[in-house]
């Protein structure tokens, strides 16, 4: 079997704009950028048609062929996305995105023969073959850029993967449409289409090769087998599939604000057509702004601290829709673009939606680029098919849900207050069941709001291998501080007395910290922490240690204790030295007495820093040593 090692960082700092320049980004950028935007070209300017013309087509209403259309395209990703995932573990992923730029090009053919044959059975083909089309697309075009991209480039490039995509949903949306309104023979819209592939396919030969991680992989056609196989895969990390239920949940959430702008345009805001695109195009910048600032607000590292700070906005800005939406429509109604502008209440409305789109920008780009560092390498695409999977899944549940509650008398707003509400129990679930995303929240907002913190050295931590973090021990936010800088989990060995403080406790708690006493005092609590952390480390874990064994009360080391020997004694693992500076004087901190009682050491914005060092080898790592490496680290800033 093929290994895999993404490098973790990048030899120099770039704006994810940069990414464009590169070889190994801008042509799969722009190879995907097209196939959504041909996608969303192909289905609108076929739904307008059946909408508008429907008489000359068939005998079914034009609600129910939308309908239809929307169900057909979607068909594909539950029967071929387990095979998508298998043949992207199995072959070359810039290979298979070349293949499956010849698809494209041939559904377009096939869509011209519907055309200028008159055939809905045939358009419905293409428009599922075009489905087709995307679910083979979707496992390559997630599971490439772990491939082609370094760790701290991850963020920076599923921003612009996602905000790209839905530029090409509105873009090819409003295409399709004009196309569809240009008269003359519509076979128009198929020879469109086909250029846009096979541009597409052009740019797909400049995508380097991306080897197969499984090229041995005996690829399994039976999709109900393989998919819940692929289930079983995502659900092997509990995080990978959590995260994996946060995007699908988002699907259905967008989806469902997606699929009522037209009738919210028209029956609830009184505007007229071109009002349905103001409310896409705002929703879409959103989501475009929201992406792109994820590398800028996590660091240029995956940053899951984000995700409930999504949520939380997903929410808040979904419940002021419900009450910025208008009681009646205005009288005079269709208003034009301009009127629907003036109508009162409407810029509030406005805002929401670009809200909604920018918190879901911070939502679900972190969830992506957690899914493709913490997936195995050699089932990456396959656990990617199995998200695509269940976004199609619980899309479909949102729009059966959505008709129901609609058919049952429920207004469009609110049915917006009822989803909002309902995001903010799925959102309270999840982090329940992995407190590491509420705890990267908290240690994210701790040095977002109260903290300016600069790091270096991080690349000095282990990437996935277990190690202890040494390090100074300055105020009571020091693992808060510690963990919003280090990308892993941290498991800190701290005094039992401060699980007993209401909320540092609560957190300390949910972190899985482990709580030591002294032997004069609790001599099996004692023996009870060495044990935990042996495990710990076993387990791959990283562990945190403030080996002077208590916060400072006068800003200068304590001579480090014997325990961090006794532990690699027992298991020997690299030991990281790390120094915090500034955090001396803080209102958590013992400067002046008490911590936590002076509010004037409230300093918003102050600035702190942690340095890490090179790593010391187990049988060099005594407390003389590591004392003098964090105190030079250190140097003379408290």
């Amino acid at each position: 079997m093929a290994s895999e090692k993404t490098p973790q960082t990048s030899s120099a700092p770039h704006s994810q704009f940069f990414l464009l320049k590169t070889r190994r980004f801008a042509p799969f950028f722009v190879a995907q950028f097209l196939g959504a935007f041909n996608d969303n070209l192909f289905k609108n300017a076929l739904i307008v048609l059946l909408t508008f013309h429907a008489a000359s087509w068939t005998t079914l209403a034009p609600e129910v062929l939308t309908n239809v259309a929307a169900g057909i395209f979607i068909l594909p990703f539950f029967i071929f996305s387990a095979t998508a995932g298998q043949l992207a573990d199995k072959y070359d992923k810039a290979l298979l995105a070349r293949w499956v730029k010849v698809l494209e090009m041939l559904i377009m053919g096939v869509a011209a023969i519907g055309f200028f044959l008159h055939s809905l059975a045939v358009l419905l083909g293409a428009l599922c073959l075009l489905g087709l089309h995307s679910t083979l697309f979707g496992p390559v075009k997630y599971a490439i850029l772990p491939q082609h991209l370094t760790e701290d480039e991850l963020v920076g490039g599923n921003a612009l993967v996602e905000s790209g995509t839905f530029v090409a949903i509105l873009v090819g949306t409003l295409a399709g449409g004009l196309l569809a309104g240009v008269g003359g023979h519509p076979a128009w819209v198929a020879f469109a289409g086909l250029l846009v592939a096979a541009a597409g396919f052009a740019a797909s030969w400049g995508i380097p090769s991306a080897p197969a991680p499984e090229p041995e992989l005996k690829v399994n056609l039976n999709p109900f087998s393989e998919t819940w196989r692929n289930i079983g895969f995502a659900r092997h990390n509990r995080t990978v599939f959590l995260s994996i239920l946060g995007i699908s949940w988002f699907w259905l959430y967008g989806a469902l604000f997606l699929a009522q702008f037209p009738v919210f345009a028209k029956n609830v805001l009184g505007g007229d057509e071109t009002s349905v695109t103001l409310l896409l195009a705002i929703f879409t910048v959103g989501i475009g702004l929201g992406s792109m600032l994820c590398e800028k607000l996590s660091g240029k590292h995956v940053e899951i601290g984000l995700v409930p700070f999504g949520s939380i906005g997903l929410t808040l800005f979904g419940v002021d829709l419900f009450f910025a939406s208008p009681a009646t429509v205005p009288a005079a109604a269709p208003l034009a673009l301009a009127g629907l502008l003036a109508a009162p209440g409407v810029w509030r409305v406005l805002f929401d939606l670009f809200a909604l789109g920018v918190f879901g920008g911070f939502f679900i780009v972190p969830l992506y680029v957690l899914i493709q560092l913490r997936s195995e390498p050699a089932h990456r695409a396959r656990i990617i098919a199995a998200n695509n999977i269940l976004n199609a899944l619980f899309m479909v549940v949102g729009a059966l849900a959505a008709a129901g509650l609609l058919g049952n008398g429920v207004s469009i707003p609110t049915l917006f207050g009822i989803a909002a509400l309902c995001n903010a129990a799925v959102a309270i679930y999840i982090y329940s069941l992995v407190p590491e995303f509420m705890l990267r929240f908290v240690a994210w907002l701790l040095v977002h709001s109260i903290y300016r913190l600069e790091t270096k050295g991080m690349e000095n931590v282990p990437h996935d291998a277990p190690a202890i973090v040494v390090c100074n021990h300055v105020s009571f936010v020091d693992p808060i501080v510690i963990s919003a800088a280090v990308r892993r989990p941290i498991r800190f060995v701290m005094d039992h007395r401060i699980f007993r403080t209401p909320l540092i406790g609560f957190i300390f708690r949910h972190m899985k910290a482990i709580p030591i006493a002294p032997a004069k005092e609790d001599a099996v609590l004692m023996e009870a922490a060495f044990d935990e952390v042996a495990k710990a480390l076993a387990d791959g874990d990283l562990v945190g240690i403030f080996p002077e064994g208590r916060i400072t009360d006068t800003g200068e080391l304590s001579p480090f204790r014997s325990g961090i020997q006794r532990i690699v004694g027992r298991t020997p693992v690299p030991v990281v030295p790390m120094a915090l500076r500034g955090l001396w004087g803080s209102f958590f901190s013992r400067k002046g007495g008490r911590a936590m009682s002076n509010p004037l050491h409230l300093r918003p914005f102050s600035k702190v820093g942690l340095v890490a060092s090179a790593a010391f080898a187990p049988q060099s790592a005594t407390p003389e040593a590591l004392q003098a490496e964090v105190a030079g680290l250190r140097g003379e800033e408290r």
